[in-house]
């Protein structure tokens, strides 16, 4: 889970540096665009990811629609040669996760579990990356839902249109 960490961390450092060129759908390291995904690629360290932004986004405390700011929101794949990394997952829901909890993933009625810290949450091993990716790959829609520590509870969708030539790309460019 350590390592998985510092990979995310360095995804969001990177993510984070590009947050305004992110919002307007322009970056330096932004390499393809396909459908609802992009594709990015550092070189040093060589990564490279596909990421998208929800669709859309419904937060609820108490079981009623409420309004709240949130950071960045992002469900990526990324590859990292050097760290033998290939098609992690990674999802950031723009705020700080409740401690000890877990965000569901929902990919056309097939759930799975990612483990939280901090604005982070990644599957438990690269084996379940595997089995998500697939299932990812198969479907059409992704929706997570997660606690904060506040304890919101969020509800991001995302379309799953371009996500396997997004992913194809990212691998690509990363052998």
């Amino acid at each position: 889970m350590v390592f998985r960490l510092a990979t995310g961390l360095a995804v969001a450092l990177v993510m984070v540096a590009g947050q305004g060129a992110w919002a307007q759908q322009v970056s330096e390291n932004q390499v393809a665009a396909k459908t609802d995904w992009a594709v990015f690629e550092e070189q040093d360290p060589k990564e490279c990811w596909a990421v998208s932004a929800p669709k859309e986004t419904v937060n609820t405390r108490d079981g009623r629609v409420v309004s709240v700011r949130r950071g960045e929101i992002l469900l990526m794949a990324f590859f990292r040669p050097a760290a033998g990394v290939k098609g992690q997952l990674g999802f950031t829901g723009g705020y700080p996760f409740a401690g000890g909890s877990t965000v569901t993933l929902d990919v056309d009625g097939a759930q799975y579990e990612l483990f939280t810290e901090g604005e982070w949450a990644w599957p438990a091993s690269a084996a379940d990356d595997g089995k998500i990716i697939a299932a990812m790959k198969r479907g059409s829609n992704a929706v997570l839902t997660a606690r904060s520590a506040r304890g919101t509870v969020t509800k991001d969708s995302f379309s799953l249109l371009g996500f396997t030539a997004a992913l194809d790309e990212a691998d690509k460019r990363c052998q």
